[in-house]
C-alpha cells in the first residue's frame, strides 16, 4: 500500500518544528538569565544610591551632621594601617613625593645625596640636578620634625609631647626611621654643617645616639655614608652629641665557620670614589686652605677608616653596606653560585657579630626574576634591610614567586 504524500511532507516538518521550539527555549533561558542578572545589578545601585542603615552610617562616618562629627581622625593618624617593612628606599629624593612615598610603603629608611655650596647643603643625584630650594631642611628634617610632633601631640591627655618619643609609624611607634645621608662634596668640610642640620631633631629629643654604653633609640637614626668620615663619627669632638652613625665597609667584616677559607670571586671592577674626581670636577675638592689627607672622601666605608674592622662596633656605626656587584660579582645564568653564597653568608655573620645592620646596595634590577631571585635569597640568609628603588615592586604582591630569570 502506498503511503500518501502528506505523510512524507508531516514527517519532514517534525525537526523543523522542535528545532524551533529549543531555540525559543534557549533564548527564553538566556533572557530570563539576563532579567536576573540586570535586577542584581539594579539591587546593588540600589544600595549603593539608596544604601540600608549600617551603609549610611559607615558612608557618612564623621562627616558634618551625620553619625560619629569629628570622631574620623585621630591626633596621630598620620601613618595610620601602615605596616613598617624592612626596606630602605634607595635615592629617595628622585621619588615624586620625597620621604611621604617611602614611609607610605613602609619602609624604614630613607636616603638622600647631600652637596655643600655656600654654607647650604643641598639635596641631589648629580650637580645638574640641583636647584636652590632641594636642601636637606626642606626635603627631610623639615618633614620630620612636622610628622614627629604630629605624632607626638601635647594634650591634656598626653601632657609630656615629645617625651613619649613616637615615631613615625603609628601602628608600631617604637619603629625607627633611619636617616641615610651619602656625602657627595669633601667629608670633613661637610661634617660640621650636617651636625648643626639635625639640630631641630636633635633639640626635641628625636635622634638617636649613643650614651657611652648604648644606643639610646629615638624616633630618628642618622646614619652617614658615601663621603662620611668614619674618624669624624668616631669623635666626641666633631661628633658631641654621638647621633651620627657610620655605615661601614660589609667587604672587611667577613667571617667564615671552623677553618673556612674567605672565597674568591671576580669583581666587576673597582669604583670611583671620591679623591679620583678631583681633576675632573674642582668644584667637590676640598675647599680652599683645607688639606684633604689620604684617607679623605674615599667612598662607602673607606674615608677616615680605621686600620682594623674591629674598630666597627655599635657605639659609632649602624649599617654596615657594600656594592653588591662590586663584591658579590655578577650573577651568571640566573642564580648565585656556592662560592658567592658563601660569601654573603660570612659577611653578614661578621657584621651581626658587630651588632650592625646588613645592606646591600647597586643590586640587580633587571631582569625583573633575577631581581626578585637576589631579593628571595639575600632575605632568606638574613639581610636586615632590602635596598630598593621599585618600592611598588618590594611593597606590593609576592615577588617570590618566580617564572624564571628573564621575566
Amino acid at each position: 500500500m502506498k503511503r500518501r504524500n502528506d505523510d512524507f511532507d508531516g514527517e519532514k516538518a517534525m525537526p523543523g518544528v522542535q528545532r524551533r521550539r529549543c531555540t525559543r527555549l534557549g533564548l527564553g533561558t538566556l533572557i530570563l538569565l539576563g532579567i536576573i542578572q540586570l535586577l542584581s545589578v539594579l539591587s546593588g545601585l540600589f544600595i549603593v544610591f539608596v544604601p540600608d542603615g549600617i551603609h549610611r552610617i559607615i558612608n557618612k562616618w564623621g562627616q558634618l551632621g551625620h553619625a560619629g562629627q569629628g570622631l574620623s581622625s585621630w591626633p596621630t593618624d598620620f601613618s595610620r594601617a601602615i605596616l613598617p617593612i624592612p626596606c630602605h628606599s634607595h635615592n629617595d629624593y628622585w621619588r615624586r613625593v620625597p620621604l611621604y612615598s617611602a614611609i607610605e610603603a613602609g619602609c624604614i629608611s630613607v636616603e638622600a645625596d647631600i652637596w655643600l655650596f655656600d654654607g647650604q647643603l643641598y639635596v641631589g643625584h648629580s650637580l645638574a640636578s640641583l636647584t636652590p630650594n632641594r636642601t636637606l631642611a626642606s626635603l627631610y628634617v623639615d618633614p620630620l620634625v612636622t610628622i614627629l610632633e604630629k605624632q607626638n601631640p601635647t594634650t591634656r591627655f598626653h601632657p609630656d609631647g615629645n617625651a613619649s618619643h613616637h615615631g613615625v609609624f603609628d601602628t608600631e611607634s617604637e619603629q625607627p626611621l633611619t636617616l641615610l645621608i651619602d656625602f657627595k662634596t669633601s667629608g670633613p668640610s661637610l661634617f660640621p654643617y650636617v651636625v648643626s642640620a639635625l639640630e631641630p631633631l636633635r633639640s626635641r629629643g628625636y635622634l638617636s645616639h649613643y650614651n657611652g654604653s648604648q644606643m639610646i633609640k629615638r624616633p630618628i637614626i642618622v646614619v652617614g655614608t658615601g663621603n662620611t668620615p668614619f674618624n669624624l663619627v668616631d669623635s666626641t669632638v666633631s661628633n658631641p652629641y654621638q647621633d651620627i652613625f657610620f655605615d661601614a665597609p660589609l667587604e672587611a667584616m667577613w667571617e667564615g665557620l671552623a677553618d673556612e677559607e674567605p672565597p674568591t670571586i671576580p669583581k666587576s671592577g673597582p669604583p670611583v670614589y671620591g679623591a679620583d674626581i678631583d681633576a675632573s670636577m674642582p668644584e667637590l675638592a676640598a675647599p680652599k686652605g683645607e688639606q684633604r689627607s689620604a684617607n679623605d672622601d674615599l667612598g662607602q666605608g673607606k674615608s677616615g677608616a680605621p686600620d682594623s674592622p674591629e674598630a666597627y662596633t655599635t657605639a659609632n656605626s649602624f649599617y654596615a653596606s657594600v656594592a653588591f656587584t662590586r663584591s658579590i660579582g655578577h650573577v651568571l645564568f640566573g642564580e648565585l653560585s656556592e662560592s658567592q653564597l658563601a660569601l654573603i653568608r660570612g659577611q653578614i655573620r661578621g657584621a651581626h657579630r658587630r651588632g650592625l645592620k646588613v645592606r646591600y646596595w647597586e643590586l640587580p634590577f633587571w631582569p625583573i626574576g633575577l631581581r626578585n631571585h637576589v631579593w628571595d635569597v639575600l632575605v632568606e640568609e638574613g639581610i636586615d634591610l632590602l635596598n630598593v628603588d621599585d618600592l611598588k615592586g618590594a611593597t606590593e604582591g609576592d615577588w617570590r614567586k618566580r617564572a624564571g630569570w628573564w621575566s
